[in-house]
């Protein structure tokens, strides 16, 4: 790709738009989920739900990892914020994120809590040089896409000898959620919602590449295909997903082929393999607690792992029950469906992660003005 005006092209939008329409069978309905939240936000900024038809349907999924984060992993981290001997480092968008009772890292650094905001890894393993009398904690979060890099920094402290440097670790992987999704035994209580297919994540698949979705593919009659982010990305991979429905056929599809393999980035993989290992369960907000998604860091690595070095204890909090951002994350509702949203949850005043968050639905459907397409329509 040399230049990203190449894949907004109008007239090729409207072309695949057209496709699509002439393709999809009139008398069946089409639900796909688009489990990034890049995605979403690529779909609400270019209005491409306008341009498909009403039995073409996007389903927003759980792809954010600040969405999916549980309020007891921000209290963990607020309580570790609160020792004075501890220098907590953590991206800008996690400082907002709610935990329980109202609280937020935001809050408990106006507080007094020593917590800094880098832009990255780096930049925690210079603070904990620059601060040897003090214990520096790094709150890594992300799917695969950003757990190489606290790989590589755990090493480098390793290498660099700093005693007083760990990691807070809450990275989590996508195929499990994409599992659970469909067959969590508590779909019940929490909701589900019928899928015909998904819109892969792209810069996950960049590390993972695309053979992990294969046994998901096959196992559950499910199409994959994987997207890029930009407009004639998803146009193109919701025609390839039509087609698939169509012609009976459940495989994994690449059309973001200029970043994405199918084996993935092998120095990346083994990165991760040698610092983390699988944790048998995690919690994911909305998800509830799905087996082996999320990583942890391995014994030979214990002197780095926050959560040894502190004694820190699993705290499981409820969410604010007015707030619908368990469902969203699901896909079961949509923003505009939370009695929250636009009223007393908006990006200055969230009550929820998914209005928090850049990648967040909430927060896609607020900054590009769906709603107001929403009442609109509620209106007419």
């Amino acid at each position: 790709m040399k230049y990203a005006d190449e894949f907004r092209d109008k007239e090729i939008a409207l072309g695949l738009a057209k496709a699509i329409r002439s393709e999809a069978d009139p008398q069946r309905p089409y639900r796909f989920m688009e489990f990034c939240g890049g995605h979403t936000h690529a779909i609400s900024r270019y209005g491409l739900e306008d341009m498909l038809p009403k039995n073409v349907r996007m389903i927003h999924g759980p792809g954010c990892p600040v969405c999916v984060l549980p309020a007891g992993r921000i209290d963990m981290a607020i309580r570790l914020a609160e020792r004075p001997d501890v220098i907590l480092c953590v991206y800008g968008d996690l400082m907002r994120v709610p935990g329980s009772q109202g609280a937020s890292l935001l809050k408990a650094k106006a507080r007094g809590g020593d917590i800094r905001m880098v832009y990255s890894t780096i930049d925690a393993i210079r603070i904990a040089e620059q601060n040897s009398e003090r214990e520096v904690v790094f709150f890594a979060i992300g799917f695969e896409t950003t757990t190489p890099p606290t790989a590589v920094m755990i090493r480098l402290a390793e290498k660099k000898r700093l005693g007083n440097f760990s990691v807070f670790c809450n990275h989590v992987l996508t195929p499990p959620a994409m599992q659970n999704i469909l067959e969590s035994p508590d779909i019940r209580s929490i909701g589900r919602v019928e899928i015909d297919g998904f819109v892969g994540p792209a810069h996950v698949s960049t590390i993972v590449g695309t053979e992990p979705y294969e046994f998901f593919a096959e196992e559950f009659g499910k199409p994959v295909v994987i997207s890029g982010f930009e407009p004639l990305d998803m146009m193109q991979a919701i025609l390839m997903l039509v087609r698939q429905v169509n012609e009976h056929r459940h495989e994994v599809e690449n059309q973001y082929s200029r970043a994405v393999t199918r084996e993935g980035n092998l120095r990346a993989k083994e990165k991760i393999s040698d610092i983390f290992e699988l944790r048998d369960q995690f919690e994911w907000r909305g998800l509830g607690l799905v087996p082996y998604s999320a990583l942890k860091v391995k014994r030979a690595y214990v002197d780095f792992d926050a959560e040894i070095r502190f004694g820190m204890n699993e705290l499981r909090v409820a969410d604010n029950p007015a707030c619908e951002c368990g469902a969203i994350l699901r896909g079961v509702k949509k923003p505009v469906d939370c009695k929250l949203f636009g009223t007393v949850c908006t990006p200055e005043n969230p009550m929820g992660s998914c209005m928090v968050s850049s990648e967040g639905a909430c927060a896609a459907h607020w900054t590009y003005g769906r709603f107001r397409d929403h009442q609109q329509r509620q209106a007419s």
